[in-house]
């Protein structure tokens, strides 16, 4: 295939850097923003390329990287930069982020957090602390997109979005002008913390990035000015990384103690008083973003976070209302949660434990499958709508099972979006037969060679109900034994 023009901008750039180019060039899987990334090889050199509409946000990148990297900070080296094309190029850091490890680290029986998460965590305190402090001094703050601060504006459009996006959105009864009073209770109260440092803004596991163990922080396009208490908020109370509360206690010592050695004067007592508002306003931010990039474009590990993210909020919420009573925002937040859809299914463990959902992935050159239960039921899913990887010589000897797989569909097909309508459509099913004390439910996903779509989208449905549900899932690829596996 003929590279396009943002692969040619990119490749220019990467013939620049290291004077050799590149021998393949592949698309990264999507992010929560709709910048388009991309990793640029060949024997000797690797790089990741990033393409994105918004120039003003190009720019703040690209200076504030500069200034980083003269500062010897833990974030990206920038390689180049072609901002009339809308392209730069940066560092490879890797693929393993700080979220990868939360979810892949084994944990200890006893109930204990892995050490070697509590002390990934612990490096990335000081990597924040040293991008929030020493990244700061003579930082020009004009560079910085859309707000140069951290002020009222910033904390309004907030709650704004929390407003608009998530509770009008599901339809929550809230009154308007005691919401209002509330948003403003809340920001003027935060108003008072001290903001003279760079606040990254979305400081969260999935934008830390571990390489041979030390910590780059990413995606700080969207820093400007404010308060240190936002980032560590962000970091700590991050939805699906879902830390104990201990451990976030402990982690909060350990970054007051990290900035009294930075920071003469440094008062505990006040950066506290503020702390636990901060977490409340980027919970708030967090459900706004979730309802948007979730219930309305269907992603669904935003989907997945809305629970977490709800009794983050209700958490702190009751954690401040001594100080900081926000009755309005608290019964919207009660009223949400009482929705069902937010809530573990309500079953009692016998019921749970007899439900066994059966899914397989297949050919459609085999015709479809028979489910051969006592009543029959289940569903039937053709997978050929999404971009067939198996077209392509990178992937015709890979599977569904392959991590390269799974980026080309989430890259190159709608994939995620697809598989939210199938969710909702499965969990209707499971909910009402867990119910019924039924013990069976099929469910076959079928693409042309039954090799790549069809057992992404098996293996996605099977990690979805074990997690909701805590089911019982048998999977079987029926066309295993004849997958293209070598040339």
């Amino acid at each position: 295939m003929q590279p396009n023009h943002t692969e040619q901008h990119l490749t220019h750039l990467f013939t620049h850097w290291c004077k050799q180019t590149p021998t393949h060039i592949a698309p990264l899987p999507a992010s929560a923003s709709y910048r388009q990334y991309f990793r640029l090889q060949n024997a000797n050199f690797t790089a990741i390329g990033a393409y994105n509409l918004e120039e003003k946000s190009n720019a703040a990148f690209i200076n504030l990287t500069k200034h980083f990297n003269s500062l010897n900070l833990p974030v990206p080296q920038l390689y180049g930069a072609d901002e009339a094309n809308k392209v730069y190029l940066q560092e490879d850091l890797g693929d393993l982020t700080l979220f990868d490890l939360v979810k892949t680290t084994p944990k200890p029986e006893n109930g204990q957090f892995p050490p070697l998460l509590l002390h990934a965590y612990q490096h990335t305190l000081q990597a924040l602390l040293q991008l929030q402090i020493t990244g700061s001094q003579n930082l020009n703050f004009g560079w910085c997109h859309p707000r140069a601060a951290f002020d009222k504006q910033s904390m309004m459009w907030d709650c704004s979005y929390f407003k608009y996006n998530f509770l009008k959105f599901l339809k929550i009864d809230f009154d308007e002008q005691a919401l209002e009073d509330d948003f403003n209770r809340l920001t003027d109260y935060l108003l008072a913390a001290e903001s003279r440092y760079f606040m990254h803004r979305d400081c969260q596991a999935r934008n830390v990035m571990l390489k041979d163990g030390k910590p780059y922080l990413i995606d700080y396009q969207g820093g400007r000015r404010g308060a240190l208490q936002y980032d560590l908020a962000s970091l700590l109370y991050q939805a699906q990384a879902n830390l104990p509360d201990a451990v976030r206690l402990e982690l909060l010592q350990d970054y007051m103690q990290q900035a009294a050695n930075m920071l003469p004067g440094f008062n505990e007592r006040q950066f506290t008083a503020h702390y636990y508002g901060f977490v409340l306003l980027r919970c708030l931010q967090l459900l706004g973003a979730y309802g948007f990039r979730g219930l309305h474009e269907r992603k669904l590990h935003f989907i997945q976070s809305i629970p977490f993210a709800l009794q983050n909020t209700l958490s702190m919420l009751q954690k401040t209302a001594a100080y900081l009573p926000l009755p309005a925002i608290h019964h919207a937040i009660a009223t949400a949660m009482q929705q069902n859809k937010w809530q573990p299914a309500n079953l009692h463990k016998n019921a749970q434990a007899n439900l066994t959902v059966h899914i397989q992935s297949f050919s459609y050159r085999n015709g479809t499958p028979q489910f051969n239960t006592e009543h029959g039921g289940g569903f039937v899913f053709d997978c050929r709508a999404l971009l067939n990887p198996g077209r392509y010589d990178d992937y015709r000897f890979l599977s569904g099972l392959d991590k390269p797989v799974a980026d080309f569909l989430k890259t190159r097909s709608n994939v995620e979006e697809w598989l939210s309508h199938v969710f909702e459509l499965i969990d209707t099913s499971v909910e009402n037969y867990l119910q019924r004390n039924f013990a069976e439910l099929h469910v076959a996903f079928g693409c042309t060679g039954g090799q790549h779509r069809s057992v992404y989208c098996a293996q996605q449905l099977a990690v979805h109900l074990q997690t909701k549900y805590g089911v019982k899932v048998l999977i079987t690829h029926t066309q295993k034994n004849n997958w293209i596996t070598a040339q």
